[in-house]
């Protein structure tokens, strides 16, 4: 069978993989995609495989100045399926000219890269970088403030807009959802496919316990409790497998 790469083949998985055609699975259409986008919205949250690196670019305009002076500010807008901001960078129309050959930054970066080459390698330059962003943070820290507003795509920016000007450039290192339509290989993901299948699970075991004790013809009993509590234990698993195995650190999310 050939492994799902869209919505409705990962559903059929899904069913397979709970008996049907063979054992008739008492779940409406609606409910199964209330499932998958419920499975799909966990996976995304908590699944570092749902998400990618990205640098987002703003230039400033005169708005954003403007704005970023209000007392309550609107904000600057991005993209949509962010899903954090975890570093913004400042970078003038200046950054690439002669003149920041002699900033701190560019000697740093000049002679990290005389270090890696030829002096005692990556421990040095990986300690080192690490002194230097750590130095960065504790002297421009006020500089860096900002809120990331994810439901309004917006970022907020606390800083003193005095210190930029009209065609300087924002860089923001974020982190953004696969959109499972372009990356389709999200929906064979081993992990969301045993997810939604527990939920649907969960809802077939939930829709049979309306009838629990009904005798059927033949004499047939429905056990929706057993499969609801089945369904249960095996999200609170994959719960806990998620939390501990693929959710980025509580300090990873930034804004």
């Amino acid at each position: 069978m050939a492994k799902p790469n869209s919505r409705p083949t990962l559903i059929k998985y899904c069913k397979r993989a709970l008996g049907w055609p063979v054992v008739e699975i008492n779940v409406d259409d609606d409910q199964v995609e209330d499932r998958i986008d419920e499975a799909l919205q966990f996976y995304q949250e908590y699944h570092d495989d749902a998400i990618e690196k990205v640098f987002l670019k703003h230039q400033i305009t005169q708005s954003d100045i403007d704005n970023g002076k209000l007392a309550n500010p609107v904000g600057i807008t991005i993209a949509g399926g962010i899903t954090s901001i975890t570093k913004v960078f400042n970078l003038s129309d200046a950054a690439g000219s002669s003149a920041n050959m002699f900033n701190f930054d560019y000697q740093m970066r000049l002679n990290d890269l005389y270090n890696v080459n030829y002096s005692t390698g990556l421990l040095d330059y990986a300690m080192t970088r690490m002194h230097y962003e750590m130095w960065e943070f504790l002297a421009d820290d006020d500089n860096k403030q900002f809120e990331f507003k994810r439901h309004r795509n917006t970022i907020i920016m606390h800083m003193d807009w005095d210190e930029v000007s009209v065609g300087d450039y924002l860089i923001f290192e974020a982190y953004r959802i696969l959109d499972p339509s372009t990356y389709t290989d999200v929906y064979n993901d081993y992990y969301l496919k045993r997810y939604a299948t527990a939920l649907i699970k969960q809802q077939w075991g939930v829709n049979l316990s309306k009838f629990e004790g009904m005798v059927m013809p033949g004499g047939v009993t429905f056990n929706g409790r057993q499969i609801f509590e089945d369904a249960r234990e095996e999200l609170e698993k994959l719960t806990e497998e998620a939390r501990l195995n693929w959710e980025m650190p509580i300090d990873f999310y930034t804004g």
